[in-house]
Formats: C-alpha cells, structure tokens, sequence
C-alpha cells in the first residue's frame, strides 16, 4: 500500500482539498498523512481518512521529513504559497530536501500534483511498490 503526504500553505488549503476532492477515487486505497489543519479540511470534505499530524509550522512538516527519512512515504503533494514567506522556511527546505536525498515524488504546485496523481492512477508507482517489498528484514 502506498503512503501519500498532503501539506499546504493557508492560501492554497482550498486548493489542495478541491484537488483531493477530483482525485478521491485515487486516493481511497492509499494510507494517507497530512499536516494538521490541511488533514482535517480534506476529511471534511471527503470520505478519506488521513493519519495528522502537527502543524506544519508546530513540526508536522519535520513528522512527515521522519517518514521520508525512513522510506516510509511514496509520494508528497506540497501545495506551497511562493509569494509568502514562511516562519518555519527550513523546515520546508529540509522536507523537500529529504524527498531529494531518498528519491520520492513530490508536487509543490497543481500542475506537478495532477501529472504524480495521474501517474500514480496508470500504475506508474509500481516501483514505489518494489522498493517497499525489498526493504531489508522483510524477506
């Protein structure tokens, strides 16, 4: 089963859940994590079940970095707001960083959030799958 972060910054929270809201049929088999106010705009709007986490700004987005750190997330959809600074900037720089260090998928706009979303409704993460089979312990 594939794991799927949600994250977005206040302005882009009406987007991000309009998205999820288009896509819930993709993300109905998946374990889902979400920061804290993100997660539960989108279980109120959808039939989902997120696992949240703090704010993003109180360490949510540092919970989601330990679970890309442990290779144990497939996809990140990080709708950013690039004309606000943020208060917790490097905890952003490091979650995206993570997900370049371990080689997962991340979306930080809608653009790039449809194509991983499409892509993952082909079945293009079949990889994503192989990687979680052959974790070392589990043979």
């Amino acid at each position: 089963m594939l794991n799927i972060a949600f994250i977005a910054h206040d302005r882009k929270k009406e987007d991000i859940v309009n998205f999820v809201i288009a896509y819930e049929h993709v993300f109905k088999d998946k374990k889902l994590y979400s920061t804290g106010t993100t997660g539960a705009r989108i279980m109120e709007a959808t039939s989902l079940q997120i696992h949240r986490f703090l704010s993003g700004p109180l360490g949510g987005d540092q919970q989601i970095g330990a679970l890309i750190a442990q290779n144990e997330m497939d996809l990140v959809i990080f709708l950013r707001d690039p004309l606000l600074a943020q208060p917790h900037e490097p905890d952003i720089t490091a979650l995206l960083r993570l997900c370049d260090v371990h080689g997962i998928p991340v979306a930080t706009n809608m653009a790039s959030a449809e194509i991983l979303v499409r892509a993952l409704d082909r079945g293009d993460f079949g990889w994503r799958e192989l990687v979680e089979m052959n974790k070392p312990g589990l043979a």
